[in-house]
């Protein structure tokens, strides 16, 4: 697996170098792309130099040990820092997903168990907002369709890095796990019994979508405007500043009225829009790759979850990695990182296997 590692050092020399050109700047697409590719390759660089020099210093203090017996607890310490640090780039060297180094957008979904899956719809974006804010991410709504009792029954936004994160660390490559059905059970605030009802939200991520990564042309569109409607201030229902957008091309249809102005909103569904194509592209090469892929769940059924909220026991429960804790209260208000690290390790090792069977 190493041996890959000469032409990845050449990348990066190669990377720096252009980086290093004024020119390059002056295009923030493309500055931004090398940028994520340099960080990338910075950690393999600087993880390899250290497996290189942790080598050495073990031959050395083995080489010592045979004349003095006082260095073989040096060479074994040594030793262990040599394989933690080789396993570390073991795990860099894995191919990744092409989208991780990228934003994400997650789409929240209210199903079944009407307006307590609204509210429950609601409680997955304040997890999600203060993960974000944790992470010293940004997150932008989108677009939403409140209810009647203060929930959602959808809502969609956008979550962006500040700067250029580490591998593995963009909003796509750790927010990514988070597709599919998230299943709550409680009593509803509508319930008077004080029984604990089953209800479901689902949720969708797509990582954002640049203009250069898809081509979105304006004959196929049709974008229609209509009036908002819900709060929103003096512009609701008063103006048609409300966008509706549907691309010809693949059927997907996107609307936004959150915004007052309908420049802005159709800014917005363009920003939706784009990451909906990136995502069905990305399936279909899924898909011709490999027919086990791993889905995101596209209904919200409650039999179909991967992670259930049990708020009497104060449980969560990742029904994909065996993941059980029982700090609900903690998670949903944003320490949602060992939940997402069971999903991070699950795959990895996933991918690791699924290397090593190729190379055998």
């Amino acid at each position: 697996m190493f041996d890959a590692v000469a032409m990845l050092r050449a990348e990066h020399a190669e990377i720096e170098a252009r980086l290093a050109e004024p020119g390059v700047h002056a295009d923030q697409r493309l500055a931004r792309r090398l940028n994520q590719r340099y960080a990338e390759l910075s950690a393999v660089v600087r993880t390899h130099e250290e497996w290189l020099r942790l080598g050495d210093d073990l031959e050395a203090a083995r080489e010592l040990a045979a004349e003095d017996p006082g260095f073989a607890e040096e060479a074994g310490a040594l030793a262990g820092r040599c394989a933690e640090v080789e396993e570390r780039l073991r795990q860099l060297l894995v191919p990744r997903d092409a989208a991780d180094a990228k934003d994400a957008i997650l789409e929240i979904k209210s199903g079944e168990g009407g307006e307590e899956s609204a509210l429950f719809a609601s409680d997955l974006l304040r997890m999600y907002t203060r993960y974000a804010e944790t992470r010293g991410w940004r997150t932008e709504v989108l677009d939403a369709a409140p209810s009647d009792l203060g929930g959602f029954k959808s809502v969609t936004v956008a979550v962006q890095a500040k700067g250029t994160p580490e591998p593995g660390e963009a909003p796509y490559a750790l927010l990514k796990f988070e597709g599919g059905v998230h299943r709550v059970q409680r009593v509803p605030v509508t319930e008077s019994q004080g029984r604990v009802h089953t209800s479901a939200a689902g949720v969708l991520v797509m990582p954002e979508a640049e203009q250069v990564d898809v081509g979105v042309d304006e004959n196929d569109l049709r974008i229609d405007v209509f009036r908002s409607s819900g709060p929103g201030g003096q512009s609701v229902n008063t103006t048609d500043s409300a966008v509706r957008i549907t691309h010809l091309p693949s059927g997907i249809v996107v609307s936004c009225q959150n915004e007052k102005s309908q420049l802005q909103n159709r800014e917005q569904a363009l920003r939706i829009l784009r990451a909906r194509l990136l995502a069905a592209a990305q399936e279909q090469a899924a898909a011709e790759a490999s027919d086990a892929r791993r889905q995101q769940v596209r209904t919200v059924d409650r039999s179909e979850r991967i992670r259930t909220y049990n708020f009497p026991e104060n449980r969560i429960s990742d029904h994909r990695t065996g993941y059980k804790s029982h700090n609900l209260d903690q998670v949903l208000d944003g320490a949602l990182g060992p939940v997402i690290g069971s999903c991070v390790d699950a795959d990895l090792t996933a991918r690791l296997v699924a290397l090593e069977d190729e190379q055998a």
